[in-house]
């Protein structure tokens, strides 16, 4: 069964940093394309970053380009995201998943999500 648990979120103050991970089971995880999802409260989801299955290469959204960084261990089945220089606008609950690969159309159930919080 697809089990996907984020974490390592928290409240920081405007330009800090944070490093979420997501520990994933349940399906051959070094197979898939997997990407970091936000959704901010009264605003749509937006695809963040997403990964190729080795890692190397990678996709960000203009908002979090040169700021956040999404990385993979596949030994580990986990999924990370470095982020810095966090902004107010950051806030937000953050999500992986697995995403078909090249884009941000999700694969599957979400997971529970970590809520990330940045104070100016």
């Amino acid at each position: 069964q697809l089990q996907l648990v984020e974490s390592g979120g928290g409240s920081v103050r405007a330009g800090g940093s944070l490093k979420l991970s997501c520990a994933a089971s349940g399906f051959p995880y070094s197979n898939y394309y997997m990407a970091w999802f936000r959704q901010a409260p009264g605003k749509e989801w937006e695809g963040v970053a997403h990964i190729t299955t080795s890692g190397g290469g990678t996709y960000y959204a203009d908002s979090v380009k040169g700021r956040f960084t999404i990385s993979r261990d596949n030994a580990k089945r986990t999924l990370y995201l470095r982020m810095s220089r966090l902004k107010p606008e950051d806030t937000a609950m953050y999500y992986c998943a697995r995403v078909i690969g090249g884009t941000f159309t999700r694969i599957g159930s979400w997971g529970p999500g970590t809520q990330v919080t940045v104070s100016s």
